[in-house]
């Protein structure tokens, strides 16, 4: 166990050294105080009526991108996970999935939503218990120009989907007991916090990190718990000794599909409203993911002599992760950068990098979400540059000194999702009485031993 403790510090070591390496003019004065004085009062009012409005069209948007980003969740990310692991094991994973978006709601209810978007005591890290059970929100309530149910609902989905996103690093020997305890667990205690310090007025985003849609808050999160749990339970039996491929191809590329589409009301759902900024989203979400594709399976090609399908699928992935914090910031030209650097790197992270350090990460979690978060994160403060097309800095504000915020931002993500995610791990085994299923059930399939199904009867 202390050679695991040793791994997983080296790992984020790493990561921290790579990425600290990385790491509007003014309106003329009113004519004169007076005058300024007298229109101040009306401005605020105008302001405050303008803010109090409901938008129809930013409302019905924003329900379609609340439903887009659940059929990411189920059946998208279920999907392409089931594909991806052994036949035995199909439909465990697909139980998590499921199982992890209806838990994850609730608390999100109960609790989540108020810690994450309210303020508190501590709010640097985390809100209060202002609207613990959604209390004071009425279908009257609006948050900017939608209702404020709505805008629950969708950040729900995000908090639905990080903790599902770990799952694929672990897949084939965990027991369903502890999924659900470490997520629910994990969501508090991991998730909350960071989402409140990029989103919800906590230290991030005080700072100015960018983050449009999810790079730290979900992404290299989710990555970084990902390989925590897949080194502390430990490699599947037969790993590197006998062939794992993924069961169903089909399927993982159906998962990838449903994750592409549903990624638009991920990412153009994050403007929380119907106008310019959601269609430059739109196109960068496009335009980088089809780089991302194109990178991974040219450099497959070259490397291996044949591009796969799973590495096509993979590509947008990592594409549309790597995008996802940069998407409102950088231009069409600087998206399709981002998606070829994220390709190539991605790549390089599952295949190289993985088998050097050993890890046996079923889904490819950390590879693609870890490490595409990291490169979009890190991007976003570099492309962003007017030099590159993108939408420029604020006042006072350069390339380097934003790229500094951003590595700011994945170093404190790394450090908390690390650490915190490997003393959960150890308290939920003992809870548990252990993270892993027995041999016997491992070898015969978890569908069976765990959940008493099979996905396919011949």
């Amino acid at each position: 166990m202390f050679k695991k403790l040793l791994l997983i510090i080296s790992l984020l070591g790493l990561l921290s050294s790579g990425t600290i390496a990385f790491a509007d003019n003014h309106g003329e004065m009113a004519a004169t105080e007076a005058t300024a004085a007298d229109s101040a009062p009306a401005v605020e009012a105008e302001a405050a009526e303008e803010e109090a409005t409901l938008n129809s069209g930013d409302t019905a948007w924003m329900i379609m991108a609340t439903v887009l980003v659940i059929m990411m969740v189920i059946p998208g990310l279920a999907l392409f996970y089931g594909g991806l692991v052994r036949a035995k094991n199909m439909l465990s994973v697909l139980m998590q999935v499921f199982a992890i978006f209806s838990v994850m709601s609730i608390l999100w209810a109960v609790a989540g939503y108020s810690l994450a978007f309210t303020e508190g005591p501590f709010n640097s890290i985390i809100g209060g218990f202002d609207k613990a059970f959604l209390f004071g929100i009425t279908p009257d309530t609006l948050s900017g120009s939608i209702p404020e149910f709505v805008f629950v609902t969708f950040q729900l989905t995000f908090a639905c989907i990080t903790p599902a996103l770990i799952i694929g690093a672990f897949a084939e020997r965990i027991k369903f007991s502890g999924v659900l305890l470490f997520t629910s667990l994990w969501l508090f205690l991991v998730y909350i916090p960071i989402c409140h310090m990029v989103w919800g007025g906590g230290y991030l985003g005080g700072k100015g990190a960018m983050d449009f849609a999810g790079g730290t808050v979900v992404h290299i999160n989710a990555g970084i718990a990902g390989l925590v749990g897949c080194i502390v339970l430990g490699k599947r039996i037969g790993f590197g000794k006998e062939a794992m491929p993924p069961h169903n191809l089909v399927m993982t590329m159906i998962g990838a599909a449903l994750l592409w589409v549903g990624w638009y009301g991920f990412n153009v759902g994050s403007e929380l409203a119907a106008d310019g900024t959601a269609g430059l989203v739109l196109v960068n979400t496009q335009l980088c993911a089809a780089a991302a594709v194109l990178g991974w399976i040219f450099l497959e090609w070259l490397a291996r002599g044949k591009p796969t399908m799973l590495g096509g699928a993979s590509g947008a992935v990592a594409g549309l992760v790597a995008i996802t914090p940069a998407c409102a910031f950088v231009g069409p030209m600087g998206a399709i950068i981002l998606g070829l650097i994220a390709g190539v790197v991605c790549y390089w992270a599952v295949t190289s990098l993985k088998a050097k350090l050993g890890y046996d990460d079923s889904a490819d979690v950390f590879g693609v979400h870890g490490v595409g978060g990291i490169v979009g994160a890190i991007g976003a403060g570099i492309l962003a540059s007017e030099g590159f097309g993108g939408g420029g800095y604020g006042e006072g504000v350069t390339m380097a000194s934003q790229t500094w915020v951003q590595a700011e931002g994945v170093l404190i993500t790394v450090v908390w999702s690390g650490i915190i995610s490997y003393i959960l791990f150890k308290i939920v085994g003992g809870l548990v009485g252990g993270l892993r299923v027995t041999s016997d059930d491992e070898r015969e399939g978890l569908d069976s031993t765990s959940h008493g199904e099979s996905a396919y009867h011949l």
